[in-house]
């Protein structure tokens, strides 16, 4: 939802940036650079201006940058394998300072929350997009990374989010199983991917989740961002079982 503001915001910079060779990597940065200021100043405290107003304000140009990080890749031939884990791994870098900034201490279990909030949109987004027969990630177009930072990636990827990945793809799937059988036919999966569920969990993606943060901060109220992650993760459970009646209707349906 939140997307179709920022999206087109930063499709204004595509074209300007690509004409001056723009790296993609130094977007990424930037806006990483952007994130962990706000946070820092959200836990220097001070004037509302400068502890509130302006970290609000800079998560949103860091929301615009990260949506042209990747707008700007494709369009001028620059995705890298580098590019989308650094892009990933620096998010969590901002999610953190974040939650620490607000929550000090328990910002780091609420992180690992979010964390898994976000891991469901991506998991949610790729099973809708491979039960449709769709390409969910496109290969990187261009090669020639650092083999030594693309390796230091992926092992921070690996430590992180893959295991995150791993068992909540797999309770996902053992969900599924547990209501279709252990060979859902593609209809099932089809039901079980329904477009509107997957949209949910989109809307607690990470664009949704800063805009979020930006207004708790103008209301003076930071802490309502953090203490709303459970309720977030509530939510999904309870569309989980939305897409456990999806798939028994449609079995009913065929019987």
């Amino acid at each position: 939802m939140n997307e179709r503001l920022y999206r087109p915001l930063a499709q204004l910079l595509v074209d300007p940036l690509a004409r001056q060779n723009v790296n993609p990597v130094h977007v990424v940065l930037v806006h990483t650079a952007l994130g962990v200021y706000a946070a820092w100043l959200i836990r220097r405290g001070g004037p509302w201006w400068r502890s509130r107003l302006t970290p609000a304000l800079l998560l949103q140009v860091k929301t615009v940058l990260d949506n042209l990080d990747g707008q700007l890749a494709r369009a001028t031939g620059q995705t890298t394998e580098t590019g989308r884990y650094l892009d990933t791994e620096m998010d969590l870098v901002v999610d953190l300072a974040l939650n620490v900034a607000i929550a000090g201490r328990a910002g780091l279990p609420l992180t690992v929350l979010q964390s898994l909030i976000l891991t469901t949109d991506f998991l949610w987004e790729q099973g809708h997009r491979t039960a449709r027969g769709e390409v969910f990630r496109e290969g990187a177009a261009q090669a020639g990374d650092d083999p030594r930072v693309l390796a230091a990636l992926k092992a921070v990827y690996a430590a992180y989010f893959s295991p995150q990945e791993r068992v909540l793809g797999g309770w996902f799937e053992t969900r599924l199983n547990a209501v279709a059988g252990d060979s859902p036919t593609p209809e099932q999966r089809r039901a079980y991917t329904h477009l509107p569920i997957t949209t949910v969990a989109a809307n607690l993606g990470l664009t949704t989740q800063l805009a979020f943060l930006g207004a708790c901060l103008l209301a003076n109220r930071p802490q309502f961002y953090t203490r709303s992650l459970p309720f977030q993760a509530l939510l999904l459970l309870g569309v989980q079982r939305w897409r456990e009646q999806q798939v028994r209707r449609e079995t009913v349906s065929r019987t």
